[in-house]
């Protein structure tokens, strides 16, 4: 396998590992409310989250900024539950259709990844300890990540349709169910990682 692809294959296997559950958890808790057919919408609110945890992504690799490992870890359950809070206080209909909440979301969207961007950039750290060039390793870790991230969501957005429309559970009830499990399991790795402080 050429250099590129090691990288690659290491930024899927980094989102589809479960030792990065959390950061599948996020995806699921934040597109909660948005259905198959609302894939646009999806689309960009991945992207800001993208644009986010690419940006310290390289900068945390490159050593330009440093953030406490622990506080990061802390922060990463923070980000899922306050999306999880959003959802369940915000009816799904307006968060598709009031610009004004989509745009915070997106927003919102960006700065969380700029947090999870810190976590991703750990990993990649101790893989590249003795690399000269970063160049190619980054790029092909970074477009690995969203690899992996197009399959969650895909994944994510097909359950939810076979729920929804063959199934003909309501999207209120997916949504908290979604939100509610994020919000569960976030809280209790805040807690944990609080602890750990």
């Amino acid at each position: 396998m050429d250099f590129f692809g090691i990288y690659f294959n290491l930024g899927i296997n980094h989102i589809l590992n479960f030792d990065a559950y959390d950061h599948i958890l996020f995806i699921a808790t934040l597109i909660a409310v948005y259905q198959l057919k609302q894939w646009r919408q999806v689309l960009i609110l991945v992207t800001a989250f993208t644009l986010g945890h690419a940006t310290t992504l390289v900068l945390s690799t490159l050593n330009i900024i440093n953030v406490n490992p622990s506080l990061v870890e802390f922060l990463i359950p923070v980000t899922i539950i306050i999306t999880a809070l959003f959802n369940v206080l915000t009816k799904a209909t307006e968060t598709g259709a009031n610009k004004r909440l989509y745009y915070e979301k997106y927003i919102t969207s960006v700065f969380f990844g700029l947090i999870h961007g810190l976590g991703f950039a750990g990993y990649l750290k101790s893989m590249l300890a003795a690399s000269e060039n970063m160049t190619i390793p980054l790029l092909a870790f970074n477009i690995g990540i969203e690899a992996g991230q197009f399959i969650v969501v895909t994944v994510i957005l097909i359950i939810s349709y076979v729920l929804l429309n063959p199934l003909k559970v309501k999207q209120r009830e997916w949504n908290l169910f979604l939100s509610g499990a994020g919000f569960g399991v976030a809280l209790i790795l805040a807690l944990q990682r609080l602890m750990e402080f």
